[in-house]
C-alpha cells in the first residue's frame, strides 16, 4: 500500500450507491449523500479489527475505494475520472450498535480504529473502465458479496464531479463508493477478505485480496463520558441485511433499544430478567469447597425442595462447576420458526458470543436428549469468554472434543444430531425450566459429581455456611465411626454426642475420639 493510502488526507464515503443494496433496504435515493472517515481509521492487509466490548453488531462492507491522484475543484462529469489516480479494496467497517447515536454522522460508528482498511495494491485508473469493475467479499472462505459498477445507482465520476463542487479533492483524498447488497455480521475469529478488480481489462488487473482479522475487545464504553452501544431489531435488521438473517420471526421493531447489547423484548417473547451480581471470589471458594449434597440438605431445612437439575452429569469426571446462570431457552422445532429464528446471529450465538466470565450458561431443551444443544465450536467460544461451564438438559454434540476443550459440561450425554432436528433457539436472559428446575438469570449454580442444583441468590450466604459447618460435623461423626462406634445416636447425634462434639470443638480440627 502506497503512503498516499495509508494516511489520506480525507476519507469521504457514500451511504447508499448500489441498487441491490437499496432494493435490500427498501429505500432509493434520489441524489448521494456522504459521510466522512477519520485518516486513524485506515488499516493494512494483514490486520486486525477490533470488535469492543459490550457490542454485537459489527459489520463488513466490501467497497470499491478511489484514490485521488490530481487535484479536482469543480470538475464536469466528463472530466472527473481523469482526476483519480488509482483504485483499490476497501473494507468499510461499521458498528451498528452506535449507529442511532450518530444519527447519520457515522462518527463512532464508522470512525473507529481500524475501520478503513485498503489495499493491498493500487490498480492504475487509467487501465480501466470504471463502469466494469467488480467487487467480491469473503467470510472464512464463503463468498457473501459479488456485483460490478453497472449496478452502481450513481456513477463513480458522478462521484468524484459532485464532491468536488463542494470542497477540493487533493491527492491521496479516498472515497468510498458503497457496498453491494450481502453486507453482514461478522464476529470475533472471522476472516474477511475483499478484493476489487477489472476482469475484462487487458490483464485483468486486481488489487488483490485485503484480509481482515477480527478480534473481540475487552474494555468496555464509560456512560460517564458519552453514550453506550444500543441495539434494536432495526438495528440488526440493517446489519444483517434482513430480519430473517438475524434470526427476528417478525420484522424489526423501531423502539428505543437496550444497552450494553442487552435484547429488548420483543412481541410474544417473555421480559429479559436482570441478572444478580456476579460471585465474590470469597462466596465462590465457599461454593467450590461445599457439595452439592449438603447445599441442597441445607435448602431443604429452609423449604427449597425444587433446587434439583435432574438427569443431567458432568462429562469430565470429578468436575465441580460454580458460578451465575446465563439463560438459553429452545422451543421445540417447528419448520417456520426454524426458519426464522434458527439463522442468522440467533438466540444460541447470542448467549455464547455474551457469556460473561464466571457465568453458566444454563439452556432448556425440555429433557430432550434425542439431538445436541451444542458443540465443540460453541463450547470453545464459551471458554475463551471465561465461561464457568454448561449446563442443559439436552444433547451434546461433539461431546469427546468439547471434554477435551476443558470446558465443564454437565447435559444428559451423547448425542450427534444437530440443533435443528429438535429445536428452535428463542430466548436469552429469560427465566427457564432446566431438568424440571426454575432457573433465573443471576440463579446461583453448582455442580459436581452428585448432580446440579439452583440456589437464591438471596440464600446463598446463609445456605453455603450452614453446609460448610455442616461438613465438619459430618467429618467429625465420620471419624467416630471409622473408630468402631455404631451409628445408632450418633448419625444423627442424640443429645448426649450432641453435647461431646460442642465440648471437642471440632472446628479447630483438635477433636479426639470417644
Amino acid at each position: 500500500m502506497t503512503d498516499q493510502i495509508a494516511r489520506p488526507g480525507k476519507i469521504i464515503a457514500i451511504h447508499l450507491s448500489y441498487a441491490s443494496r437499496a432494493d435490500q433496504r427498501g429505500r432509493r435515493p434520489a441524489a448521494p449523500s456522504y459521510f466522512f472517515k477519520p485518516a486513524s481509521s485506515v488499516g493494512v492487509s494483514g490486520g486486525t479489527v477490533e470488535r469492543p466490548a459490550g457490542t454485537e453488531l459489527l459489520a463488513f462492507e466490501g467497497e470499491i475505494a478511489l484514490v485521488i491522484g490530481t487535484t479536482a475543484r469543480r470538475v464536469s462529469l466528463d472530466e472527473a475520472w481523469s482526476h483519480v489516480g488509482g483504485v483499490t479494496a476497501s473494507n468499510d467497517l461499521g458498528l451498528y450498535d452506535l449507529r442511532a447515536n450518530d444519527k447519520g454522522s457515522n462518527v463512532r460508528s464508522k470512525g473507529g480504529d481500524g475501520y478503513t482498511p485498503l489495499g493491498p495494491q493500487l490498480i492504475d485508473a487509467r487501465t480501466v473502465d470504471p463502469a466494469a469493475l467488480r467487487v467480491r467479499a469473503w467470510v472464512n472462505g464463503e463468498l457473501r458479496q459479488d456485483d460490478t459498477t453497472a449496478g452502481l445507482i450513481f456513477p463513480l465520476a458522478q462521484l468524484v464531479a459532485d464532491l468536488s463542487q463542494h470542497f477540493t479533492l487533493e491527492p491521496g483524498d479516498v472515497i468510498l463508493t458503497g457496498t453491494p447488497a450481502g453486507s453482514s455480521v461478522i464476529v470475533p475469529g472471522d476472516v474477511v477478505e475483499i478484493e476489487v478488480d477489472a476482469p475484462d481489462a487487458a490483464g485483468a488487473p486486481t488489487s488483490g485480496r485485503l484480509v481482515t482479522t477480527v478480534t473481540q475487545g475487552d474494555v468496555p464504553f464509560d456512560a460517564e463520558l458519552g453514550s453506550l452501544p444500543a441495539v434494536d431489531d432495526l438495528q440488526r435488521t440493517e446489519a444483517w441485511g434482513s430480519a430473517e438473517a438475524a434470526g427476528l420471526a417478525d420484522g424489526p421493531s423501531t423502539g428505543s433499544g437496550t444497552q450494553h447489547g442487552v435484547t429488548p423484548a420483543k412481541s410474544g417473547f417473555a421480559e429479559p430478567v436482570e441478572a444478580s451480581p456476579t460471585l465474590s471470589p470469597e462466596l465462590r471458594a465457599k461454593l467450590l469447597e461445599a457439595p452439592t449434597a449438603g447445599l441442597s440438605a441445607q435448602l431443604r431445612k429452609r423449604g427449597h425442595h425444587s433446587c434439583f437439575i435432574d438427569g443431567v452429569s458432568a462429562n469430565i469426571p470429578g468436575a465441580k462447576i460454580v458460578g451465575t446462570a446465563k439463560t438459553l431457552r429452545f422451543v421445540p422445532f417447528r419448520e417456520d420458526l426454524f426458519q426464522s429464528h434458527g439463522g442468522g446471529y440467533n438466540a444460541q450465538k447470542r448467549a455464547f458470543d455474551a457469556v460473561d466470565e464466571g457465568e453458566i450458561i444454563v439452556i432448556e431443551a425440555r429433557g430432550d436428549a434425542t439431538t445436541g444443544t451444542l458443540g465443540d465450536i460453541l463450547a470453545l467460544r464459551a471458554r475463551a469468554r471465561g465461561a464457568a461451564g454448561v449446563i442443559t438438559d439436552g444433547g451434546v454434540r461433539d461431546f469427546d472434543a468439547v471434554a477435551e476443550i476443558g470446558l465443564p459440561v454437565f447435559s444428559q450425554g451423547a448425542h450427534p444430531s444437530v440443533l435443528g432436528r429438535k429445536h428452535v433457539p428463542w430466548d436469552v436472559d429469560v427465566t427457564i425450566s432446566c431438568g424440571g428446575a426454575t432457573v433465573q438469570p443471576g440463579d446461583i449454580i453448582v455442580g459436581d459429581g452428585d448432580g446440579a442444583i439452583v440456589i437464591p441468590p438471596s440464600l446463598v450466604e446463609e445456605v453455603v455456611d450452614a453446609a460448610l459447618a455442616q461438613e465438619i460435623e459430618d467429618a467429625w461423626i465420620a471419624e467416630q465411626v471409622a473408630a468402631g462406634h455404631p451409628v445408632d445416636g450418633l448419625f444423627p447425634m442424640n443429645a448426649e454426642w450432641r453435647a461431646r462434639y460442642e465440648a471437642e470443638s471440632p472446628s479447630t480440627g483438635s477433636g479426639t475420639q470417644l
